[in-house]
C-alpha cells in the first residue's frame, strides 16, 4: 500500500451529450462541464463545494464520493458549466418566441401603457429558460470520479516522494544515534582520569587528617555518579526503536500520518533528553543535529494522510 500526501490537484473537462438534441437543432450549441479538485494538509477531512446553482442538487452525491476515498485534508471542489454555441449567439426556439409574444399581448391588454419587449429582453428570457432544459447530475458524477482518480494519483506520487525523503532522514538519525553511543565510555574514562588527578593533587596538600583510601573512594564515587548522569544508552535505544517503527509505517503505507506525527513527538523528546545529559561538546553537536533532522521530518509528516 502506498503513502499518500494530502497535497494534490486535478482538473478535467468534458462536453456531455444533450438529452434533448432537438432543442438545439440548427444552432450547434453545447455545454462544457468542468471539475477542479485541489487539496492541502489538514488534521481532518474538510470539504468545500463551489457549484453553480443548476448543480446544487449534486452536492450530496459528490460528498459521498469524496468521503469514500479521502480521509484527511482540506479539499475544495469547483464545478463549472458553460454554454457555448457554434454561431456565437443562440437563437431562441420558435416555441419560446410564441410564448413570450402571447404573454406580452396578455400584459398589454391589461396595461396598455406597458413598454414592448426589446430584443435584449427576449434573448435574456430565452437564455434563462434554456438553462433548465437538461440535468447534468449524472455527467457531473462521472466527471468527478475521473477528477478524483487523477487527484489520488497526484497525492500518491507526492506521497512516494515524501516517504523516500523521510526514509533518508531516518537513516541519518540512526547514524547519529549510533555515533553517540561510543562517546559515553570515552567521556567516563576522561572524567575518571580528571577525578583521580584531582585526588592526587589533594593528597599532596593534605596534612594527613584524611585517609588516602577514603579520598580515593570519594573520587571514584564522583566518577561513577558522572557516568550514570551522562549515560544515554536508554535514550539511544528508544530513538532507534521509534525510527524502526517510522520505517515500518512508511513501508507499509496507508493512513499513517497521525501515527507518524506521534512518533515524531517522541523522537523530539528523546533528542532533548540526550542533549540535557550531554557531557561534551561532541555529544551536544549530535543532539543539535538530531533536532534539525527531526524538525525537517515533522514538517513533511504534516503533509501525509
Amino acid at each position: 500500500m502506498s503513502v499518500y500526501s494530502m497535497t494534490g490537484y486535478a482538473a478535467v473537462q468534458s462536453t456531455p451529450a444533450r438529452a434533448t438534441p432537438e432543442a438545439d437543432a440548427g444552432n450547434g450549441s453545447h455545454a462544457r462541464l468542468g471539475v477542479e479538485i485541489r487539496s492541502v494538509n489538514s488534521r481532518f477531512l474538510d470539504l468545500a463545494f463551489r457549484l453553480p446553482d443548476e448543480l446544487r442538487q449534486a452536492e450530496p452525491a459528490l460528498r459521498e464520493l469524496l468521503t469514500g476515498k479521502l480521509k484527511r485534508g482540506k479539499v475544495e471542489i469547483r464545478v463549472s458549466l458553460e454554454s457555448n454555441s457554434g454561431g456565437g449567439l443562440k437563437a431562441p426556439a420558435s416555441s419560446t418566441l410564441q410564448r413570450l409574444g402571447s404573454m406580452e399581448d396578455t400584459v398589454r391588454s391589461w396595461l396598455p401603457g406597458a413598454a414592448a419587449l426589446s430584443v435584449a429582453d427576449i434573448l435574456r428570457m430565452a437564455a434563462g429558460e434554456d438553462k433548465t432544459t437538461h440535468d447534468y447530475s449524472d455527467d457531473l458524477l462521472k466527471l468527478a470520479k475521473k477528477a478524483l482518480k487523477d487527484l489520488l494519483t497526484a497525492r500518491e506520487r507526492e506521497g512516494t516522494r515524501l516517504a523516500q525523503m523521510l526514509l533518508e532522514r531516518t537513516a541519518q538519525l540512526r547514524a547519529l544515534a549510533a555515533s553517540a553511543t561510543p562517546m559515553v565510555p570515552k567521556l567516563v574514562e576522561q572524567q575518571k582520569a580528571r577525578f583521580m588527578e584531582r585526588w592526587k593533587e589533594a593528597m599532596a596538600l593534605t596534612d594527613g587528617s584524611t585517609l588516602p583510601e577514603a579520598a580515593q573512594d570519594r573520587a571514584l564515587l564522583e566518577a561513577t555518579s558522572f557516568a550514570i548522569r551522562i549515560d544515554v544508552a536508554e535514550e539511544v535505544m528508544r530513538l532507534t526503536s521509534h525510527l524502526e517503527e517510522i520505517d515500518r509505517l512508511l513501508t507499509a503505507g496507508g493512513e499513517v500520518g497521525k501515527r507518524l506525527d506521534f512518533l515524531i513527538q517522541e523522537l523530539h523528546r528523546e533528542a532533548n533528553t540526550l542533549g540535557a545529559k550531554s557531557g561534551s561538546l561532541e555529544l551536544t553537536h549530535v543532539s543539535v543535529d538530531m533536532k534539525v533532522l527531526i524538525e525537517q521530518i515533522r514538517e513533511q509528516v504534516q503533509n501525509i494522510e
